[in-house]
């Protein structure tokens, strides 16, 4: 009989089930297999990973608080280093559409490292004398516990990659903000004329609502270096021995490597109660992450807006050609990537929702919820960060603009009629506004036609630099 068709026998409370010889979970993970058929989706690797190092510091602070054996220990962080290390991933198989509180999904990672340990201790998979998934690498914890845990870790380990996706997409848009500060454009309130800016000012703009919106993602993660680990099933710390609470954050803060918690670290809550029953923190990182949303597709709106065209629109900006527009009209061209990030920001407004859903539907001690918490916000963490990425790197990186179309507009733009309110009055500067566009001509045109002013006056007060210039 080959590896691949022999098989195992393991029993749990409910009976027996019979598992191929060589996948390192086992019967809980299966009948979660059996129970969950739903998305086709697996666990992300960033809470596999969490999940994983939570066992780690676990087994070292059972160890050296004396209730689990030492050898036990090791080899339960040695198979936890393989797949810190990427190894054993193909076996994390249980959808995310799960028992509720992650119950599923964190038997799952016991079983695998059950296997792995039983193996680094010479036994065969299965053999759960040698290492126990509930006994030992489960000692001292819940799902009620480990779940949240392992989201703030993952959710930790994700937002340090968006940090620097936002500061490149900052970076790009500064750099055009000094690019095109001297091209002089016609603004445009409520889609109409309006008084001049210049395209370096509205790219900067853009800059500056990045850097505020990393702001507050940042301050949305000092509650997720609150860890309600050693709480177990309900708060009250059952099963899990004394010291426990302390030593298990003693030991994450030695072997999570995150530059966010570097300064000061993972602690204890202050209510272990409170720490499992609410997934606030939850609901504000994804808070943070939907204004970030709201933000970034209106960026997006206005850099398809500004570049449409290119005869029949704006086409105030060109944006860079990454692929043909159209399988009908040869040499279109489409903004794809601005396309894309607003699908990217509809999704991560649609997970806030559900995050916001199920945080809401938390009953006493427990919110069983957690697995759908985990899944929306680490999606909307990994496709956020993806997407601005190439929004900087394929996009807003090789941005032009047309400054003739640019001057073109703002000498056309009946708004400039603004200028003159000092010197007339708005009532008379809205007589010039009506007469300029009866007669098809611009604001300067009518203004010297007329002989309102001197050439001299005019040139002063139409100076469309100045006029977005505010001085002190």
């Amino acid at each position: 009989m080959s590896p691949s068709t022999r098989t195992r026998i393991e029993r749990d409370s409910l009976g027996e089930r019979e598992l191929p010889a060589d996948v390192y979970y086992g019967i809980q993970t299966a009948r979660a297999r059996e129970n969950f058929p739903i998305s086709g989706y697996k666990p992300f690797s960033s809470f596999v990973t969490a999940t994983v190092l939570i066992k780690k510091a676990a087994a070292r602070a059972n160890s050296a608080l004396g209730a689990l054996d030492p050898q036990i220990a090791d080899a339960i962080e040695r198979a936890a280093d393989e797949v810190v290390a990427g190894g054993l991933r193909d076996q994390f198989v249980v959808d995310p559409f799960q028992a509720g509180a992650g119950t599923s999904h964190h038997m799952n990672v016991n079983e695998v490292l059950a296997n792995r340990a039983i193996e680094l201790l010479g036994g065969e998979k299965g053999d759960y004398s040698i290492v126990h998934p509930n006994d030992h690498v489960n000692m001292g914890q819940s799902t009620n516990d480990v779940i949240p845990t392992a989201i703030r870790i993952a959710a930790l380990e994700l937002v340090s990659n968006l940090v620097p996706a936002l500061d490149h997409l900052t970076y790009a848009f500064r750099k055009k903000e000094v690019e095109f500060d001297r091209i002089v454009k016609s603004g445009r309130t409520h889609l109409q004329d309006a008084v001049p800016v210049r395209l370096g000012q509205e790219f900067g703009a853009y800059a500056t609502a990045i850097t505020k919106n990393r702001d507050r993602i940042l301050q949305a993660v000092s509650e997720l270096k609150e860890l309600g680990l050693g709480g177990t099933a309900a708060g009250t710390g059952l099963n899990a021995v004394p010291g426990y609470r302390k030593r298990v954050v003693e030991e994450l803060n030695a072997i999570v490597n995150n530059p966010l918690i570097e300064s000061e670290g993972f602690r204890p809550t202050s209510d272990y109660f409170e720490s499992m029953q609410s997934m606030s923190p939850f609901v504000h990182l994804s808070g943070a992450l939907r204004t970030l949303a709201t933000d970034v597709t209106r960026i997006a709106n206005d850099l398809r807006l500004l570049s449409s065209g290119p005869n029949t629109g704006l086409a105030e900006i060109n944006l860079p050609a990454v692929q043909p527009g159209s399988s009908i009209m040869p040499g279109k061209v489409n903004p794809v990537m601005a396309e894309m990030t607003n699908m990217v920001c509809f999704q991560v407004m649609g997970n806030d929702h559900a995050i916001a859903l199920a945080a809401q539907a938390g009953q006493l001690e427990l919110n069983v919820m957690m697995p759908v918490i985990a899944f929306d916000l680490l999606m909307s963490l990994m496709i956020m960060t993806n997407a601005l990425k190439v929004l900087s790197e394929r996009c807003v990186e090789g941005i032009t603009a047309n400054e003739e179309r640019c001057r073109w507009y703002v000498e056309r733009s009946v708004a400039l009629v603004t200028a003159l309110n000092p010197k007339i009055g708005y009532a008379r500067a809205a007589e010039i506004a009506k007469r300029a566009i009866a007669k098809g001509k611009t604001i300067r045109e009518t203004i010297l036609e007329e002989k309102l002013m001197t050439p001299e006056e005019v040139a002063e007060i139409m100076d469309t630099y100045a006029m977005t210039e505010y001085k002190e």
